[in-house]
């Protein structure tokens, strides 16, 4: 039965007199105020199938923050095995059991199974937690976006067909050579796919292109009817173990994406419509990346981050899109979110000028916001938005400062590219880094 708490803390636990270890001291002291956390991450841990015999697995309360120094340093799950090995600092933070040196599957198996939910409960706590001590304040606040991208490279039809084939393909060898079920009969159409997608990409015009694509997609038909017959013969083999089911749910889900992008290839090179962005598939491995355009700028493969700050800095609140929402649809979203959160709305509040509309303002004034500023007018007027201009000048100052927040949010906590699989991961990879950034600053504004 896994442990709440490492029962018996090391006497020799110590940090290093530096930077760093007085930061890591702080944010132990700060995880030490709140104690519910620990409750929200256990209820993760013990999950569905989880038994309560067996050998003791890593304190929740280690897990947590195993988690945190991840997060912080930005570390793989091998750098972090090291330093829990080697630095007496991170064993004292990460509150190991005496002689227990965790391996990098362990922790990756224990971190990834804290829910995003769970972070952004822990988040709230901490949050509410410097709003009480009066380290932040939540009366005047700041809206911004910004785009975290997902793990993939940048999408083509033809880069998908060829990918779709050749996992479609590896599932075929493997329930032959592996699973050992018979019947099962295909070609391999591996190689021609990818000297095809090859070809596509470094043609011009797409006339020359277009008998390349009819070419690729015959491939592409021709081994989705050879997965289906594939499907058939496993189904037989059921019984034998999980590993036949895990195997049919893989298929499955790959043929699904697979004809998806046969049917937006078709559309969008043989007849020549412009698919919608909700109805692509951008990558067969990370299928909930999104689209976005902002202004002008480059396309971005990932999901839109609506954020909202304090006067120090802390993320008081986020959001996850889904899609491409406009900034003026989530305006009025993220300064109501803030109430039931954190018991009252702010009294000011500065936004970009994305987030600027009329019915924004209006709005935004009947919620009870006195002081409301967006960075460009867009037609309204400083005496609608502020009572004075200097008011409406120090909000614009006050907003430029969410920018280096966002900045090293990505530079220094990873929110510029998240490398966690799935949309729950990807989700518990931006609160986790959110959460962590938070302490590291909560530390640092105890301690000036």
């Amino acid at each position: 039965m896994r442990e709440t708490r490492n029962a018996q803390a090391s006497i020799f636990d110590h940090y290093a007199k530096h930077e760093i270890g007085n930061q890591l001291a702080m944010m132990s002291t700060l995880l030490d105020n709140c104690g519910e956390l620990v409750g929200w991450v256990e209820a993760d841990l013990a999950g569905e199938g989880t038994q309560r015999t067996g050998r003791t697995g890593l304190p929740v309360e280690s897990v947590l923050r195993c988690a945190i120094l991840k997060q912080v340093r930005q570390l793989s799950y091998k750098e972090l095995a090291f330093y829990l090995e080697d630095s007496g600092s991170f064993r004292s933070f990460a509150r190991l059991p005496h002689g227990v040196v965790p391996r990098k599957s362990a922790l990756q198996d224990n971190i990834s199974r804290i829910k995003p939910q769970t972070w952004e409960r822990i988040n709230q706590a901490l949050v509410g937690q410097a709003l009480a001590a009066g380290v932040e304040c939540n009366r005047q606040v700041r809206i911004d976006s910004t785009v975290v991208a997902t793990n993939i490279h940048e999408p083509s039809d033809s880069s998908l067909l060829c990918d779709g084939i050749r996992i479609l393909t590896r599932l075929m060898v493997n329930a032959k050579k592996k699973l050992k079920v018979p019947g099962i009969d295909f070609t391999d159409q591996r190689k021609p796919a990818k000297s095809l997608a090859r070809q596509i990409f470094y043609t011009r015009g797409m006339a020359k292109k277009e008998p390349l694509y009819r070419d690729l997609l015959s491939h592409a038909e021709q081994v989705m009817k050879e997965s289906s017959d594939a499907l058939w013969h496993v189904q037989l083999y059921r019984f034998r173990g999980p590993v036949y089911g895990q195997w049919i749910d893989h298929v499955k889900h790959y043929r699904r994406l697979l004809r998806r992008i046969i049917r937006q290839t078709g559309r969008r090179v043989l007849n020549g419509e412009s698919v919608p962005a909700m109805e692509k598939v951008l990558s067969l491995y990370e299928a909930h990346t999104d689209i976005i355009v902002k202004g002008s700028r480059d396309i971005q493969y990932g999901h839109k981050l609506n954020l909202t700050t304090g006067k120090e800095g802390l993320v008081l609140d986020a959001t996850i899109e889904s899609g491409n929402p406009c900034d003026t649809e989530r305006y009025l979203p993220m300064i109501q979110r803030l109430e039931p959160i954190y018991g009252q709305m702010p009294d000011r509040v500065a936004a970009d000028g994305g987030y600027a509309s009329t019915a924004n303002l209006h709005e935004a004034k009947a919620l009870g916001v006195t002081e409301v500023a967006f960075q460009k007018k867009k037609g309204l007027t400083i005496d609608a938005m502020t009572s004075s201009q200097k008011i409406y000048k120090q909000l614009c100052d006050f907003r430029a400062g969410i920018e280096g927040n966002i900045s090293e949010l990505k530079r220094a906590y990873g929110l510029r590219r998240s490398l966690w699989r799935g949309l729950q991961g990807f989700m518990a990879d931006v609160w986790s880094s959110i959460v962590s950034y938070n302490l590291v600053r909560v530390a640092r504004l105890n301690s000036s």
